[in-house]
């Protein structure tokens, strides 16, 4: 799936993931907001015994101790600010409401992939955020209420929005601060990817002419948040199952016993018919590039270590004439896309950004 700048965050708004977590999830990520100020600032107290983000915490620490609300321990530090477990804890509760419980259920490797991303992208959104205010970016009254009105709309209107927020436990204004936020966000990008970018013709006839569309099985052991040491051994366990999976075994039948990526292990890894730019990219390559019927070697993604096996690639059927206009456009978004990410890696690389290891 790819989604637009207004439902990412950072890195993903340019590389979207090919694992398909929980609806709370996307919620969570959605919504992740910046509550806080960009400046270089103190360790947040940690949170308040009694409250209901302190007692998740509490839980959550069970199964992933870095999350203890008595530590408090940072999980993104940097030269301008850093990101506490209990600020990510808090936001989660926010802004995910009710479905936050979801997270008690998941075992530590979910809970780490989930706990990895949202701090991630809260502080990616944070240096969107001071990038944006640096750079002078600013957003008239009559644009912030069009944006928030076409977010009403695509919920039937603004009752209707505030009746699933309620529903949901969410907080109506971190929403709505979110939803500004992404507008100055997504104005600041739209001046980093605004150069003028030429697709030679050859390039939009070479698209025509590959695959358009993927069809493949997967499994997943999932790394995230994991030291060298646990990797090296889901390293070694994913091998064995890809050699289960050459020696003929049934790959289906696999997925089903061994891959960690819940949207598609009780389908024997599916997916199917996924264009180009919907999933990351080492799996797209994957996908596009290996023979029709074969199985791959162990692909390393920032989720984990993939097999796949592709079951099937389709051209575009349509006229090149028809579809010239769209392929042009795709190239030149994807080429836009690549200049966002590439800008996004050198503001962490300024401020060295570094995501802490999760336990």
């Amino acid at each position: 799936m790819r989604p637009n700048l207004a439902v990412t965050t950072a890195a993903d708004s340019v590389e979207a993931t090919a694992i398909d977590m929980k609806n709370w999830l996307v919620l969570c990520l959605i919504f992740c907001i910046c509550a806080f100020g960009c400046s270089k600032q103190k360790k947040e107290q940690p949170l308040q015994k009694g409250t209901p983000a302190y007692e998740l915490a509490k839980e959550l620490s069970a199964i992933l101790p870095s999350l203890d609300p008595d530590i408090n321990a940072d999980l993104v530090v940097s030269d301008t600010f850093t990101i506490s477990a209990g600020e990510i804890i808090q936001t989660i509760l926010l802004t995910a409401g009710n479905q936050s419980n979801e997270l008690k259920s998941m075992d530590s490797s979910q809970l780490k992939q989930v706990i990895a991303e949202s701090a991630t992208q809260f502080g990616e959104r944070k240096l969107l955020e001071r990038a944006a205010e640096e750079a002078g970016t600013v957003l008239t009254q009559e644009e912030i209420d069009g944006y928030l009105k076409s977010q009403y709309d695509r919920a039937g209107g603004e009752e209707k929005f505030l009746e699933v927020l309620a529903n949901n436990g969410m907080d109506p204004e971190y929403v709505r601060k979110f939803i500004t936020s992404d507008l100055l966000i997504q104005s600041y990008l739209e001046t980093v990817a605004n150069t003028e970018i030429e697709i030679p013709e050859k390039e939009i006839q070479e698209a025509y002419e590959t695959d358009k569309t993927a069809t493949v099985r997967h499994i997943l052991l999932l790394t995230q948040g994991k030291n060298d040491t646990e990797k090296t051994e889901i390293r070694k366990k994913m091998e064995e199952i890809l050699s289960q999976a050459k020696a003929g075994e049934d790959f289906s039948e696999l997925a089903k016993e061994y891959s960690e990526d819940p949207g598609s292990k009780e389908k024997g890894g599916l997916y199917e018919n996924f264009g180009r730019g919907r999933m990351v990219k080492p799996f797209e390559e994957a996908a596009f590039s290996i023979p029709v019927g074969e199985i791959s070697g162990v692909v390393e993604t920032t989720y984990g270590y993939h097999i796949l096996k592709v079951v099937e690639r389709k051209k575009e059927t349509r006229p090149f004439d028809d579809v010239r206009p769209e392929l042009e456009a795709q190239i030149r978004q994807t080429k836009r896309n690549g200049f966002i990410q590439a800008h996004i890696e050198k503001l962490k690389e300024d401020i060295s950004f570094q995501l802490q290891e999760l336990n």
